[in-house]
């Protein structure tokens, strides 16, 4: 969902709603047109190697996904590393903030052996690193974990790296940091993203037409969703288009049966830790 025309999708369809979003931005396309969604690694194949780390990123590929998602910080020293977590525990055995650490801080953790020995000595990747590994004609679904402010670093690294050869996405659960992306990046395709939430009054939020409100507030290009098929039906999906939200993608989707649910409701991505299995079943 970029400018770049030599991305890949199957479908037409598809083909023409991705590769051309400034000029096809208020096309709506029906659910009944049928899609193929294009498989996302989560984290990379994140089921096989330790997240968010160039060994998950580069197995992706070879499971045959059509893209990865990696999520995003910004260091104190002002670099972009490719993290999950708030902090280093879980994945790099120590505890450290990695907002508030400098990229040689974190370089000091490895980051593999808690996946498995043999990816002992896994380091953190940087931004650069990470979209160095895409190759031509791939996705890059790029989650920002943090604010507004990581937006105009993130241009300086596109500036300097980007020449519309891979297919970029930026995702953000912050509707603030979104609208930033739409403001200096607005050539780049932002979704905003949600999970469900059942109130005490037994509705669940967001509802398609908050959702959508959200997305003309912030001028995101389509918004990313927990899939629960309890919430997310042809009802929703109506509701959402009738709104103005044309284009959703779907995480985290592991088993086949729920990708080809989700692909036959229109979504133009599933994002799942196992692309060897889910893609298969939506090809």
């Amino acid at each position: 969902m970029i400018f770049d025309t030599t991305i890949l999708c199957r479908p037409a369809v598809a083909c023409l709603r991705f590769a051309l979003p400034i000029t096809l931005a208020f096309v709506t396309v029906h659910p009944t047109i049928a899609e193929t969604p294009l498989v996302i690694a989560h984290r990379g194949a994140s089921a096989d190697a330790p997240e968010n780390t160039l060994p998950a990123f580069e197995l992706a590929f070879e499971q045959q996904a059509d893209g990865v998602e990696g999520d995003f910080y910004l260091t104190i020293d002002g670099q972009i590393v490719c993290h999950h977590d708030k902090d280093t525990e879980r994945t790099g055995g120590k505890k450290l903030v990695v907002k508030d650490c400098t990229l040689d801080q974190l370089r000091g953790l490895e980051y593999g052996q808690w996946k498995a020995p043999e990816f002992r000595g896994t380091v953190i990747p940087t931004f650069q690193q990470v979209y160095q590994s895409v190759p031509e004609g791939k996705r890059f679904v790029i989650e920002l974990k943090v604010g507004p402010e990581i937006v105009a670093p993130l241009k300086a690294e596109l500036d300097r790296l980007h020449h519309g050869q891979i297919d970029l996405l930026i995702i953000a659960f912050q509707a603030d940091t979104v609208a930033k992306c739409k403001e200096l990046l607005p050539q780049i395709p932002v979704h905003w993203l949600t999970s469900f939430r059942q109130g005490d009054d037994g509705v669940v939020r967001p509802t398609a037409a908050q959702i959508a409100q959200t997305l003309q507030e912030t001028s995101a290009d389509g918004v990313g969703m927990h899939g629960k098929r309890d919430v997310i039906d042809d009802a929703f999906i109506a509701e959402l288009r009738r709104g103005g939200c044309d284009d959703f993608h779907v995480w985290t989707i592991d088993d086949p049966a729920d990708a080809q649910y989700f692909a036959r409701l229109g979504a133009s991505g599933v994002t799942t830790n196992v692309p060897a299995v889910v893609g298969p079943a939506v090809r």
